[in-house]
């Protein structure tokens, strides 16, 4: 069985979200159907505080609020970490009309920070940063019928956000080393205009064509 670990249906409860409002920075991350907002649904949202609590949120197909999540989402004094952001941004945008901020993205501080190498994805970042194997074999699965998940797609889900916080304060204490913490900021600060075009499926606009 999973350790720490909390399934709620449709929203956060107010307790969990109380909890997490103390944090300065909580992990988070998404299962959908699919990598086209537009088209394909979110089912899961993963939350993980300091303290290692891990939560899971089923989403209802159609679903369109969720109000203590939103809240949580939009708080100015909780840092929401993300791998690859600008996805898991589109997601909730489109489906809450939620707007998250403020932002780390540590798929983003990677490549500002780990410039010795071209693995920057969530298994080969937390393999270097945590020493820890994360096993992507339910990536790929059926997300779509979250009350029949198995336990193998909720420690998936768990494992993808029980690791980005203290990776988080490696790869900062990295780009500090290496002077990089304002550029760092001003990507995260423009995560807001490329989920827009994103959602409006502008492809390619910064490109000489």
């Amino acid at each position: 069985m999973l350790n720490n670990f909390k399934i709620c249906d449709r929203d956060l409860d107010a307790e969990t979200l109380a909890q997490y409002r103390q944090a300065e920075a909580i992990a988070v991350d998404t299962e959908t159907m699919g990598l086209i907002p537009h088209r394909d649904r979110l089912c899961l949202v993963q939350l993980c505080d300091d303290r290692g609590l891990v939560t899971v949120i089923r989403i209802d197909r159609g679903q369109k609020e969720a109000p203590h999540l939103k809240i949580l989402l939009e708080d100015a004094n909780v840092v929401k970490i993300f791998h690859y952001a600008r996805f898991d941004l589109a997601q909730f945008k489109n489906t809450f009309s939620v707007d998250t901020n403020p932002v780390f993205c540590t798929k983003i501080a990677s490549k500002l920070a780990r410039t010795y190498t071209q693995s920057h994805g969530l298994k080969a970042l937390i393999q270097e940063l945590e020493g820890i194997e994360l096993d992507k074999s339910s990536q790929s699965s059926d997300w779509g019928n979250p009350n029949n998940l198995t336990e193998e797609q909720l420690r998936y889900a768990a494992n993808d956000v029980r690791y980005l916080i203290n990776a988080r304060k490696k790869l900062m204490t990295m780009i500090e080393r290496e002077e990089r913490g304002e550029l760092v900021q001003r990507c995260f600060d423009c995560l807001p205009v490329l989920v827009e075009l994103d959602l409006l499926q502008f492809q390619g606009i910064f490109e000489h064509k």
